[in-house]
């Protein structure tokens, strides 16, 4: 072959090859979008961007106003491992079948495929930092707990001083575990030396790693969970005398079923001193981990990631003060179920704008599908807020469902909740133990339980078909495949 028509033919392949290599790069998924999933255990919305006249959280609320926040968001469950196993399956706990902090979900859909591990099948870089997946704090910090290993590339589990020093820990309520218990410390070290601190060190570190390649990394924080510690400083922003305890009728509980409070001596029967301390620490402890989320969204803009990376924030689930005479979790009373929940996506419309729709964590799965572009499984039970990340006031009739279990007689009840932008409904047992109803265009603080009353029986029947609806739509763990 002559060499002029080598050279010419060698030219025209090397192009071909050019233009392949090409096209082949934008096919990776390098072109997507990353994420960064940051999940606060036991956070209420007791955050300045959802109107906390006290609370101190300015880099979550700078993430509000960034990206979309919602102001009605609900968890599945108020309990940690039935909420978490939710979120990270997109299935409900009734498909997954689960219901306390000891059984794994793969138990009943051992081949459902993972939020996490959706995104390390298409290429993806998937990590965890502390706390995703269910595990007990403060008896499990430094372990995996109930961790799905085929969600991850890559975890870390951190454990800091506020694990090695327990001994010194106040607990008012020493008839329960310190992770289930109204307790708490001021530690005099530094935010580094916290477990949370170590988890915000790793993701930084990941982050610094493998900005280059397309990540999901997530980063569980383990506070404001009880027992509630934080340095000394996040607390000398709060003066005992501006903590102030919800007011309540003294006949608050007299209409509400006898299943429904989780507390049943409201207030565990402490003074208010007591009380007050306590709060004081759980305001203390949301500004500290707030602190630790200001060095995750500064890495982002440090490291020119926050363009390109969609970032949600969320509490696993809603944490009661005192409303009631309640506390903790385990409640279907509104800051039981209610969640903080902000999401960022860059280039959304609806950025900097709240939403008012009522909306489930179960809908975090198909929305960051959608938003990085992956092709979701079929069987997920929520669904994807990218049109309110675009229009937060688009038309939306989606309630929210929330559950949670008693123990009746020695067997396992349920109690299940629906809420709508306005209404509140609860059954316990089905109805045969009881039933809430609350009209929150009136009484935002359900005080006044509406069940019964006979001019709300139309809006009782609607609720509650609806609400078994969701029930005998939830799916059986045989149809959940890969």
């Amino acid at each position: 072959m002559p060499r002029p028509m080598f050279l010419a033919r060698l030219g025209g392949l090397l192009m071909a090859v050019c233009m392949a290599a090409s096209v082949s790069a934008a096919d990776r998924p390098q072109g997507r979008m990353n994420v960064l999933f940051i999940a606060l255990d036991d956070l209420n919305n007791s955050l300045g961007c959802y109107g906390h006249p006290l609370v101190k959280s300015p880099n979550i609320d700078r993430l509000a106003r960034g990206g979309v926040r919602f102001d009605r968001a609900y968890c599945q469950s108020p309990l940690c491992n039935p909420t978490r196993a939710s979120l990270m399956t997109g299935l409900r706990p009734d498909t997954i079948r689960v219901y306390d902090n000891s059984v794994h979900f793969r138990e009943a859909v051992p081949d459902v495929v993972t939020l996490p591990q959706l995104f390390k099948r298409n290429g993806y870089f998937a990590a965890r930092v502390g706390k995703i997946y269910h595990y007990g704090v403060p008896s499990e910090i430094g372990t995996s707990g109930l961790d799905d290993p085929p969600s991850w590339h890559e975890v870390i589990n951190p454990r800091g001083r506020d694990k090695d020093d327990e001994d010194t820990i106040i607990n008012y309520t020493p008839q329960n575990k310190l992770g289930a218990a109204l307790s708490w410390r001021v530690d005099e070290g530094t935010d580094d030396e916290q477990t949370d601190g170590k988890v915000a060190a790793e993701v930084i570190r990941l982050l610094e790693k493998h900005k280059d390649q397309p990540f999901f990394i997530a980063a569980g924080f383990y506070r404001p969970h009880v027992p509630c510690i934080a340095p000394k400083p996040h607390f000398d922003g709060y003066p005992l005398d501006s903590i102030l305890l919800p007011k309540f009728p003294d006949d608050d509980l007299d209409d509400v079923p006898p299943i429904a409070p989780w507390v049943k001596k409201p207030n565990y029967g402490l003074g208010s001193q007591e009380l007050r301390l306590f709060t004081r620490s759980y305001f203390a402890t949301v500004t500290f981990v707030d602190a630790l989320v200001g060095r995750l969204l500064d890495t982002l803009d440090r490291l020119k990631l926050a363009d390109r990376t969609v970032v949600v924030l969320f509490g696993d689930h809603g944490w009661l003060l005192g409303q009631h005479g309640q506390w903790q979790k385990q409640s279907l009373f509104e800051e039981s179920a209610r969640v903080p929940m902000i999401i960022l996506a860059p280039g959304a419309r609806g950025n900097g704008r709240p939403c008012g729709r009522t909306v489930e964590m179960v809908d975090i799965y198909p929305t960051l599908a959608e938003l990085c572009g992956l092709d979701a499984p079929k069987t997920l039970e929520g669904t994807s807020l990218k049109p309110l990340l675009e229009d937060p006031t688009a038309a939306w009739d989606k309630p929210a469902y929330t559950q949670v279990t008693r123990s009746a007689n020695k067997k396992r009840v349920f109690g299940r909740s629906i809420r709508t932008e306005r209404w509140r409904y609860t059954e316990w047992d089905e109805g045969r133990q009881g039933a809430e109803l609350y009209d929150h265009d009136q009484d935002p603080n359900e005080f006044n339980n509406l069940a019964r009353k006979p001019e709300h029986a139309a809006i009782v029947k609607e609720l509650r078909r609806s609400l078994h609806r969701v029930g005998e739509a939830a799916a059986q763990p045989s149809d959940v495949v890969k």
